[in-house]
């Protein structure tokens, strides 16, 4: 892929950025556009060239509202255009690998949510497709946010560093509560050919992939077991045409509401992985705990700020969790923000991955992480599942 033209004013290349998508994960998108350059010294001069989505008046409503310069109501129109250099995808699963595929036949590098795809089939082509286009020296990276949380990114640091020795333990949650009213309406996160999966794409593939970050292995076999709580919703009133009270007609829901299972790693270790959208009261309860021979980590996204530690090694007498509070310039990411002790939110990990992404697109070298291969991995590891709690919570090993 030809590299973009230096600016004249600031002498950088200028990288013309469309996003296909523009709901929650669109806005939170934008909103990572719109701050990485003006917080950290970025390779490219971003210009955030056009918004795209199926609605011509709600894509041109996002480009004012989200800070697009212009908007399209087809994606294959803003692949072709010669002002794009990065394709961001933020639409439903059934479409990425289509979107991704073509935006990097055409020299696009991308950057797709997650989870990749809603199929390993799907998965496989578009990893292969990145393979094909890292040759050209195009980019590709699938958006896990979480792995860019300062307290995880330093926790990352600590085990690889050896502290807490050998992996023995992981346990991994995500708890949310967001359908447990049994009329809240069948949206498209609860159709199976829209999303792929329900508890354990939306919310089990973070964890997965980022246990599998922290620890530095793999995970080569599941026991899962899956449940749907709530079987039918009322259609939302733009699929039934209904004005009236809600419940006059509704549909199945084809996804899982809750998740769960046991694995083991590569290097032996013992994984618990719970993902829910019925957890009463817990609204992004995103928690991990990594025990190890020689210590113990652990995080919960509640207190975003914060990683504790245990170090076997200290006295008795003084031995307990230790708070670390994640802010200190010498943090990953933290350097370019405020000073100690003022807090990071929910939209910082999303500056933090626009950064190192074009960092990894200016290098030119390896691929970013996590890149669509990890991806697939992940999706490998959600097909066990699938097919663990399909036969009894048998033993699945994963592909």
């Amino acid at each position: 892929m030809p590299r973009p033209s230096p600016d004249p004013v600031s002498g950088r290349p200028r990288l013309g950025v469309a996003m296909i998508g523009h709901s929650f994960t669109g806005a939170v998108h934008s909103q990572a556009w719109r701050t990485a350059p003006r917080v950290f010294d970025l390779p490219f001069d971003v210009d955030m060239t056009v918004v795209c989505g199926r609605d011509p008046k709600g894509a041109a409503r996002a480009a004012e509202r989200l800070g697009w310069g212009d908007w399209a109501a087809d994606w294959r129109e803003v692949v072709r255009r010669d002002d794009v250099d990065v394709v961001d995808i933020c639409t439903p699963g059934d479409s990425h690998a289509d979107i991704a595929i073509a935006a990097l036949a055409a020299g696009k590098h991308v950057l797709c949510e997650k989870p990749l795809a809603n199929t390993v089939e799907e998965a496989e082509r578009m990893a292969a497709a990145a393979q094909v286009a890292a040759e050209a020296g195009v980019r590709s990276m699938v958006g896990f946010n979480y792995r860019r949380v300062p307290a995880l990114a330093h926790a990352a640091r600590l085990i690889a560093a050896g502290r807490i020795g050998e992996v023995r333990h992981v346990r991994a949650q995500y708890l949310q509560d967001w359908i447990v009213d049994p009329e809240f309406p069948l949206v498209w996160r609860l159709r199976k050919e829209r999303a792929g999966s329900g508890a354990l794409g939306d919310l089990g593939s973070h964890v997965i992939d980022l246990l599998q970050h922290l620890t530095g292995e793999r995970l080569t076999g599941v026991s899962a077991t899956q449940a749907t709580f709530v079987t039918e919703r009322p259609l939302p009133r733009e699929s039934s045409g209904l004005s009236a009270r809600a419940g006059e007609q509704r549909g199945r829901v084809t996804v899982d509401d809750a998740t769960a299972f046991t694995g083991r790693l590569e290097g032996g270790g013992l994984v618990v992985v719970e993902a829910t959208r019925f957890a009463t009261g817990r609204k992004n309860a995103m928690r991990i705990e990594v025990n190890g021979s020689r210590g113990s980590v652990a995080f919960d996204f509640e207190s975003m700020n914060e990683l504790l530690l245990y170090d076997a090694a200290d006295p008795e007498t003084e031995a307990g969790f230790r708070r670390i509070l994640v802010t200190e310039p010498a943090h990953p990411y933290l350097g370019a923000w405020w000073p100690p002790g003022h807090g990071l939110g929910y939209e910082h990990a999303f500056v933090h991955q626009v950064h190192d992404f074009l960092t990894a697109v200016a290098d030119g070298g390896s691929e970013p992480r996590p890149s669509f291969a990890d991806g697939l991995q992940v999706q490998y590891v959600m097909q066990a599942v699938e097919r663990s709690a399909v036969d009894f919570s048998r033993w699945t090993s994963v592909g």
